[in-house]
C-alpha cells in the first residue's frame, strides 16, 4: 500500500513542479514583453539628410530709426503713443506741451505787426517830407532863375540896382545849395530810418517763423511703420532710470525712442570657432524661434563677422557672428526674441536616418536595437553623419522600428 501511494505522491509533485516552471516561464515572458512594449521606439526614415551646424542667437532689426527731441527749448512730454501698438508711418508718436510756444507766437506776431506799422508810418512820412523838400527845392530854383534874370539887366539899370541884383543872385545860389543839402540830408535820414525799421520788421518776421517752426516740431511723427521702443530717462540718475513718460522734461537733441524696421529682421547668432571653417556666406539656413516653435523659417546666411568675439563664459570661448536675414517676417516676430538657426553645410540624398537617441555603442562599435517579436535585436551599423537630433547610418532598412532607450538594461535585448 505504501509503495503505490508514494508513487502517486511523487507524480503529483512532479506535475506541480512542471506547472510551476511553466508558470514562471510565462511570467518571465510576459515581463519581457511588457518591458519591450514599454520602451520608446521610432521608425528609421529614408530621405535627404541635412548635415547642420546649430547656433543660438536672437532676432535683430537690420535697420532701425532713432527718434530725437527737436532743437526747441523747455520741452515737456504731453502725450506718448501707447506701448505695444503698431504705429503707421506719419502718425504722431510723441507730442510736447505747446502752450508756452503758442503764447510766444502771439507775442511775436504782435511785435511783427507793430514793426510793420512803424515801417509803413515812416515810409508815409518820408513821402510827405520828400514832396515838401521837392517843392522847396523847386521854389529855390525859381528864385535863382529870377535872380539871374535881374542880374542880366545890369546894362540897362543903374549901377546900384545892378549890384543888388548880383547880390540877390549869389544869395539865391547859396539858398539853392542849402536846400539841396537839406533835401539830401532828409533823404539819408529817412533811408537810414527805413533800413533800421526794415531790419526790425525782418527780425520780428524771423522770430515768428522760428516760433511757428518750433510749434510744428512739438509733434513727432513716426518715420516708418512699426513699434516704438522708448529710451530710458536718465535725468533722475542712473539708479532711477525708466522709459520716458508723460510729464518728463527733455533737452534738445536727446534720444527719446527707437523704431526698428520689422521688414529687415535678421537672426544674429554665434558660430563656434571650431565650426567657422565649415560655413560660408550663402549657406542655407533654417531659423527657429523659441516663442514660436511651430514655425521654421527658411533663410540664407548673409554675413559672417570677420573677427572672433571673446565670450564671458568660463572658461572663455571665442565665436563669430553670423547673420541670416528673414525674407518674409511673420507678423508675430519681434526684435530681441531668442532662437537659433541651423546652417546646412551638406546634404546626403536617400540616407537612412534615425534619432540620435537610438544609436548605442557596444564593444566600441555603433549599434541599434530593432524591435522583433516582443524583444529587441542588436544590429551593427555604420555612421555616415551626425546632427544634434539625428544620425545618418547604413546597415538597416527604412521603416524598421528602433529603440530609443537601451534594451540591454531591461533584459529585452538579443
Amino acid at each position: 500500500m505504501n509503495g503505490p501511494r508514494l508513487r502517486r505522491l511523487a507524480g503529483l509533485l512532479a506535475v506541480l513542479a512542471i506547472i510551476g516552471a511553466a508558470s514562471a516561464g510565462v511570467y518571465r515572458l510576459r515581463q519581457t514583453e511588457q518591458a519591450a512594449n514599454d520602451l520608446p521606439v521610432a521608425p528609421a526614415r529614408k530621405g535627404d539628410f541635412l548635415v547642420i551646424i546649430r547656433c543660438r542667437g536672437e532676432l535683430k532689426a537690420g535697420r532701425s530709426v532713432q527718434v530725437y527731441a527737436p532743437v526747441v527749448p523747455n520741452l515737456r512730454i504731453a502725450w506718448l503713443a501707447p506701448a505695444g501698438e503698431l504705429a503707421q508711418e506719419g502718425q504722431p508718436i510723441i507730442k510736447f506741451d505747446s502752450s508756452s510756444a503758442q503764447q510766444q507766437l502771439i507775442q511775436k506776431e504782435a511785435a511783427l505787426r507793430q514793426a510793420e506799422a512803424s515801417l509803413e508810418q515812416t515810409i508815409a512820412q518820408n513821402k510827405v517830407q520828400s514832396q515838401q523838400d521837392q517843392a522847396d527845392l523847386a521854389d529855390a530854383r525859381f528864385k535863382l532863375d529870377n535872380a539871374r534874370l535881374e542880374a542880366s539887366k545890369t546894362d540897362v539899370v543903374s549901377r546900384i540896382q545892378g549890384e543888388e541884383s548880383r547880390i540877390d543872385l549869389a544869395v539865391s545860389e547859396q539858398n539853392l545849395k542849402a536846400q539841396q543839402a537839406w533835401v539830401d540830408l532828409h533823404g539819408a535820414a529817412f533811408r537810414s530810418q527805413i533800413a533800421s525799421l526794415t531790419r526790425q520788421r525782418d527780425l520780428a518776421k524771423l522770430d515768428v517763423e522760428v516760433t511757428k517752426s518750433r510749434l510744428g516740431q512739438m509733434t513727432i511723427n513716426a518715420p516708418l511703420t512699426g513699434f516704438v521702443v522708448f529710451a530710458n530717462n536718465y535725468n533722475q540718475g542712473p539708479l532711477n532710470q525708466k522709459p520716458f513718460a508723460v510729464g518728463d522734461n527733455v533737452f534738445s537733441g536727446m534720444n527719446l525712442a527707437e523704431m526698428p524696421d520689422l521688414t529687415t529682421l535678421e537672426m544674429d547668432a554665434k558660430i563656434e570657432e571650431i565650426d567657422r571653417g565649415r560655413v560660408s556666406a550663402g549657406d542655407e539656413v533654417r531659423v527657429r524661434i523659441d516663442a514660436l516653435p511651430e514655425i521654421t523659417i527658411p533663410a540664407q546666411l548673409n554675413q559672417i563677422s570677420p573677427m572672433a568675439e571673446l565670450g564671458i563664459e568660463m572658461p572663455p570661448t571665442r565665436s563669430f557672428r553670423g547673420y541670416a536675414a528673414i525674407p518674409h517676417p511673420d507678423p508675430r516676430l519681434r526684435p530681441g526674441m531668442n532662437g537659433g538657426m541651423d546652417i546646412v553645410v551638406r546634404r546626403i540624398p536617400n540616407a537612412i536616418s534615425i534619432p540620435a537617441k537610438a544609436l548605442f555603442t557596444r564593444a566600441g562599435k555603433p549599434i541599434v536595437y530593432l524591435a522583433a517579436q516582443g524583444s529587441f535585436r542588436a544590429y551593427e551599423v555604420q555612421v555616415l553623419a551626425r546632427n544634434p537630433d539625428e544620425v545618418a547610418i547604413s546597415g538597416i532598412e527604412s521603416g524598421v522600428m528602433v529603440a530609443l532607450a537601451d534594451p540591454a538594461k531591461r533584459g529585452t535585448a538579443k
